[in-house]
């Protein structure tokens, strides 16, 4: 009896390393095809993100012929206004953090611990661009350790540059709407280049909630919201 109980827990044993192996293995492998994407970006621009396919299938809901407006601008003919705005909005330390901004993180805790809700985040650009890019909506710890990965990932292998270039074209502005230069002509009739001060903060200020904005249009909390990013807009550094 003792000799059967010892090979079953030795043929237990080997099945469970087996399956700690396999499921090892295909946590690098994943990896590897996250980090083989990322380095594909340095070079090529996404024709699609999984934030956009998302927003299509919400779309083909109630419009199945609608299709998406993103067109994608290089860097430099962006305007300076829309950078300093959105970073100043989201994220005004992305010039120097390593993709994680600790202290906002804790400030946002405290305040949502305050508040008995989720209602600021501390998530930096390059956080939010790993899930535009790669991930879903869902909040679970899992899905937030692969978004950290995914984040050092972009950290190591693009520029500050180019990461700021892909969340200003990939960024949702609206039901349908992506990208800075397709969210300036719908929203003010001109190109991502030719963005004042007051038009950029006002889609940073909108970028927490675009669809909701696009319904309703301009409200006191945006206004407020809009002169808030305006003002930090002079003492934003960007990236060099």
């Amino acid at each position: 009896m003792t000799h059967k109980r010892s090979n079953v827990w030795q043929r237990t044993r080997r099945y469970s390393l087996r399956i700690l192996l396999i499921v090892f293995l295909f946590f690098i492998g994943l990896q590897l095809w996250y980090g083989a994407q990322v380095l594909w970006l340095r070079q090529h621009n996404p024709t699609t993100t999984s934030y956009m396919e998302i927003g299509l299938a919400r779309l083909h809901e109630s419009k199945p012929n609608a299709v998406l407006t993103q067109r994608f601008v290089p860097y430099p003919k962006i305007s300076d206004n829309a950078k300093r705005a959105v970073l100043g909005a989201e994220d005004s330390k992305f010039a120097s953090h390593f993709g994680f901004d600790v202290e906002g993180i804790r400030h946002a805790i405290k305040k949502n611990l305050r508040a008995g809700e989720k209602v600021a985040g501390g998530s930096t650009i390059s956080q939010q661009l790993a899930k535009n890019l790669f991930l879903t909506g869902s909040r679970s710890y899992g899905r937030k350790a692969q978004e950290a990965i995914i984040t050092l990932q972009l950290e190591i292998l693009l520029s500050k540059e180019r990461i700021l270039e892909l969340y200003l074209n990939y960024a949702e502005w609206g039901s349908g709407l992506y990208g800075i230069d397709a969210a300036s002509h719908y929203y003010f009739g001109i190109s991502a280049s030719q963005l004042n001060s007051w038009q950029a903060a006002r889609l940073a200020a909108m970028l927490p909630k675009p669809r909701y904005y696009q319904q309703v249009g301009s409200t006191e909390w945006l206004e407020q919201k809009t002169g808030i990013i305006q003002r930090r807009m002079p003492k934003v550094i960007l990236p060099k």
